[in-house]
């Protein structure tokens, strides 16, 4: 895989992620043990800049090309999934930065080690005070609770009439509200088949104030501060593009790795793996699998980039590719990793292969709700019908 030519960055974020590989592996044992990533590698991380990657330049961010954030994603995957889950995860979150006050965004990321993490909307609602919020509730899902030090809530606000607050297209709209970690407290339940070392478990917080500063709302691209294409990609599109390089990044590792099992591996009764037209034949379709689906990717995400205006979000057709593209990209990485568990056999079943954890991550992964089927019937109806609604992020 050569994406010497994926930025003129110097050095690229893909180079940066490759040279922390061997660290990376290193600890995957005590961070699917520990469920949190250790100094001396988190530090790492943050003197690397790969949670920055999305982070606007305003605010000392690198504000990289998606494909190029696409492939750092799939090169730290490649040596741990946990940590190439909670890698993406803290760029996505870095993006709500163009929809605070510019104080407030240097606030949080003018600490070098600056992370803010989240859960989903729950059904817990904030009220709209002098000045700010008052929230109270829990939130789950919230990979890199234990690295962040910024929480994130999402909410839709109670105005002091008791009415909801409604967005410019009339509906409802769900506010971020940013409070200090020492403000929530841990619910530790994240007890999973993989994916472990994310800990993305759940916190709770009760009664506090957050300055309207330290809220915005992504929904409305017109209240964004930093213009630029990356910026006109949706949240919804680059959270895709992020869970799409984890699952590339778990695939790529299990079929290099099935490439050094076959050589060697000659199973009862049979001959040697590599020896066998059936398995050469499969093993090629993989790699043309993931091989096409991260080209197409990659070709969606330059070619809808480099149309994207300064200030409007991308279009409609724009968004549906991204979309199909990144949904396809995780289902082929899927159908990899699984054609590889099975192909290796019982070389597969044991804890400390190359295999079991990548298998237990990518089908912790495959639930996520940016790898669901229905993207492919979303993306066929828009084809077809377009979007009259509105309503397609």
């Amino acid at each position: 895989m050569n994406d010497a030519a994926l930025s003129i960055r110097k050095p690229d974020p893909v180079a940066r992620a490759r040279a922390l590989g061997p660290a990376i592996a290193a600890a995957a044992d005590e961070i699917e043990a520990r469920q949190d990533i250790p100094e001396p590698l988190i530090g790492a991380l943050h003197e690397s800049r790969l949670c920055r990657l999305l982070l606007p330049r305003s605010v000392g961010g690198e504000e990289v090309e998606p494909w190029v954030y696409l492939a750092a994603i799939e090169e730290i995957a490649r040596h741990d999934g946990s940590v190439g889950w909670n890698v993406f995860v803290a760029n996505s979150s870095s993006l709500i930065a163009p929809f605070i006050s510019l104080d407030a965004a240097r606030t949080i990321y003018g600490d070098p080690r600056g992370l803010i993490s989240w859960g989903p909307p729950s059904r817990d609602r904030a009220i709209a005070s002098p000045g700010g919020y008052r929230i109270t509730g829990q939130w789950h899902f919230s990979s890199g609770y234990r690295q962040a030090n910024w929480i994130g809530a999402h909410a839709l606000v109670v105005e002091p009439d008791g009415s909801l607050r409604l967005n410019r297209a009339g509906r409802p709209t769900i506010r971020t509200l940013l409070m200090p970690k020492e403000r929530t407290t841990p619910i530790h339940d994240w007890h999973t088949l993989g994916m472990r070392g994310t800990a993305s478990e759940g916190y709770s917080c009760t009664d506090v104030f957050v300055p309207e500063a330290f809220s915005g709302t992504r929904e409305d691209q017109s209240l964004r501060r930093d213009g630029g294409p990356l910026y006109a990609f949706t949240m919804a599109g680059l959270y895709a593009c992020g869970v799409a390089g984890v699952a590339l990044g778990i695939a790529r590792a299990m079929l290099d790795a099935f490439a050094e099992l076959a050589i060697d591996k000659t199973p009862r009764n049979m001959g040697r793996l590599a020896d066998s037209p059936t398995v050469q034949s499969d093993f090629a379709r993989r790699e043309a699998d993931i091989g096409s689906a991260r080209a197409w990717l990659i070709e969606i995400l330059k070619d809808v980039h480099g149309r994207a205006g300064d200030r409007d979000s991308i279009g409609t057709e724009d968004r549906a590719r991204v979309r199909l593209g990144c949904t396809q990209a995780i289902h082929q990485a899927e159908k990899t990793a699984d054609w590889v568990y099975k192909t290796a056999g019982t070389s597969a079943i044991f804890v400390g292969t190359p295999f079991e954890r990548r298998f237990r991550d990518m089908h912790t992964l495959s639930q996520q709700i940016q790898s669901r089927e229905a993207h492919f019937e979303t993306v066929g109806r828009i084809l077809f019908n377009g979007d009259p609604d509105g309503t397609f992020v």
